[in-house]
């Protein structure tokens, strides 16, 4: 792990007056370069929404019967009988008066082929033997592709499951190669294999192929998205980074948006999973033209680029003067107090190595975990509904901008942890009371749906804000990358409860309700950390742990001496009358 992130937290905390970010203060802080690089840079956080639900409009469940069996051109059909009788004489109605989609009779039934019901005839049926036949005036998908139908309707899940644990290995295979590498050839080797994977990936011939690629385009989309977000931030001011983590997770909303446009506009799902893909050329373009990170190159004992990389950024803020004063020993007088107070090589283990912080992991974790299996899991799944898909998924991507508005504002007013069961209680409670509403109720179901998600994605922001002021700078980066992991893994299982719900409807919302409710009731026991100071070691984290503790200690004996007080009897008053 790298130590750059670290010795930027370092910074965050307030006490080194000569740390990088005083020095990138020193040659302009957030000036042109940053402001237009924060712009591009974050770019690709539209795309990653884009990727990350595509596959609700490419693998998109058309209407679809079985194909009938010896279905010619009116050789063995009765005289008088028309195309709508000869679909009846193949196809049963369910109860909805619609053909079903996994069975056919075993024959024909010409005396029936008029008849409007058929739901309730005993009649000798039969699975889809001669494959399906799809209302393809709406759009294409992979599952009309290669039937992805009846009996392998599991294996739409399982494909964004192989997607999401492409993503999953990138956050660690891109995490130790920007760290080795550095972040520009991080991010130039990510776009190039999602430009070519993705590409491939419209191009698939088979379901097995079109899984690998996207397996692959999972990792680079996590690749891209981590170094361009490590390099913003490592190019951008301690006071400003707040403000830039807002930014990014408003474009991922919008990248909700601009899909719906885009699968709107292309309904043939090879040309739309090549458009999203293409589109990273933008990123490849313009970042042959950034800077390597100065943080990167001062960790890596290259001094001397990491100079002229601030002089040339100093130039483009305008501060040539200051960026002319720069030297190799200015930049080491800078950044000796930072690197002083970081580890040099911190483990995962270390986030284990005192009580306080142990609780501290699992507990946070559990909530990063939570998010990303219930957001997704109620992302994921917008056809469900038997609305327009296309504006349902530009009304349940909207519906972040209030809700992220609100948590922003919450934070600030009740604090990180109010906010944060808060947020995790509302949404395992409405995502439980849609298990109990009737199947027709698809508004209601959808309006809780909505609520539910809001209140997820409120979560994602509350979370990043939250963690990284509860792990101390030795182990800050690591926490944060754990409570990514979890998130990941919990976007990776998410889609396998549809599998299991096909089984048992009822058992996705109790599911996806019942493991954030678990989420808060952790939560509630971490330390709030609103205008408090971010610290640097292990032990400053375990003492805020004991001394929380020994406070809310005092305050439950506190309240149970005086309900026991309270329950004693009053002694009558004695009047003296002496």
């Amino acid at each position: 792990m790298s130590v750059c992130v670290e010795m930027f937290c370092h910074s965050c905390g307030g006490e080194s007056t000569m740390g990088f970010s005083e020095l990138l203060h020193t040659i302009g802080g957030m000036g042109n370069f940053q402001i237009f690089q924060t712009a591009l840079l974050l770019f690709p956080a539209v795309l990653i929404a884009c990727h990350s639900f595509l596959q609700n409009f490419t693998a998109m469940t058309l209407g679809h019967h079985c194909r009938p069996a010896n279905w010619t051109n009116g050789s063995h059909v009765p005289g008088g009988v028309g195309e709508g009788d000869l679909l009846g004489a193949f196809i049963p109605l369910d109860k909805d008066q619609k053909p079903e989609p996994c069975l056919r009779f075993s024959e024909p039934h010409w005396q029936i082929s008029s008849l409007n019901d058929t739901s309730a005839l005993s009649l000798d049926t039969e699975a889809c033997l001669d494959g399906w036949v799809y209302d393809r005036s709406v759009a294409s998908s992979i599952v009309s592709e290669w039937d992805l139908v009846c009996e392998h309707k599991s294996l739409k899940s399982i494909a964004q499951s192989i997607y999401m644990t492409g993503q999953l290995v990138g956050a660690i295979a891109f995490g130790i190669f920007s760290d080795r590498c550095g972040r520009k050839m991080a991010l130039q080797s990510g776009t190039l294999l999602m430009i070519t994977m993705g590409t491939s990936a419209a191009l698939a011939p088979s379901f097995p192929a079109y899984c690998v690629l996207r397996f692959l385009s999972g990792m680079a989309m996590t690749g891209i998205i981590i170094t361009s977000l490590c390099l913003t931030m490592e190019w951008t001011p301690t006071h400003r980074r707040t403000l830039v983590n807002i930014y990014a997770m408003y474009m991922i909303t919008l990248g909700q948006v601009v899909l719906s446009g885009l699968a709107y506009l292309i309904r043939q799902w090879r040309w739309l999973q090549g458009t999203v893909s293409v589109a990273y050329v933008i990123i490849l373009l313009y970042s042959w033209g950034l800077p390597e990170s100065a943080c990167w190159l001062i960790t890596h004992n290259k001094i001397d680029k990491a100079v002229k990389n601030l002089q040339t950024v100093a130039r483009l803020n305008g501060r040539k003067e200051q960026g002319r004063k720069l030297t190799p020993e200015v930049v080491r007088i800078h950044v000796q107090e930072d690197m002083a107070a970081v580890k040099e090589s911190p483990f995962f283990l270390d986030l284990f190595r005192t009580p306080g912080l142990c609780m501290t992991t699992c507990c946070i974790a559990l909530g990063w975990f939570s998010a990303g299996f219930s957001f997704y899991g109620l992302g994921l799944d917008v056809q469900k509904f038997g609305f327009n898909i296309y504006w349902t998924q530009v009304v349940f991507s909207v519906v972040d901008i209030p809700t992220k508005l609100l948590t922003g504002l919450s934070m600030g007013y009740f604090g990180r942890r109010i906010t944060t069961v808060s947020l995790l209680l509302v949404a395992g409670c409405v995502i439980l009371v849609t298990a109990f509403l009737p199947q027709d109720m698809n508004t209601f179901q959808m309006i809780l749906c909505l609520l539910g998600k809001g209140s997820l994605a409120g979560c994602f922001t509350c979370l990043y804000l939250f963690t990284m002021e509860l792990f101390p700078t030795e182990v800050r980066q690591i926490g944060m990358s754990a409570g990514i992991f979890s998130t990941r893994l919990g976007s990776l299982l998410s889609p396998l409860v549809y599998i299991l719900g096909n089984h048992s409807p009822g058992l996705q919302p109790v599911m996806f309700g019942l493991v954030p409710l678990l989420a808060a009731a952790a939560a509630s026991f971490l330390v709030e950390t609103k205008n408090q100071p971010l610290l640097n070691t292990i032990q400053e984290t375990e003492q805020r742990v004991k001394m929380a503790r020994d406070k809310q200690r005092n305050i439950n004996e506190n309240t149970t001496k005086n309900g026991l007080v309270s329950l004693l009897p009053e002694k009558p008053k004695v009047e003296c009358t002496v």
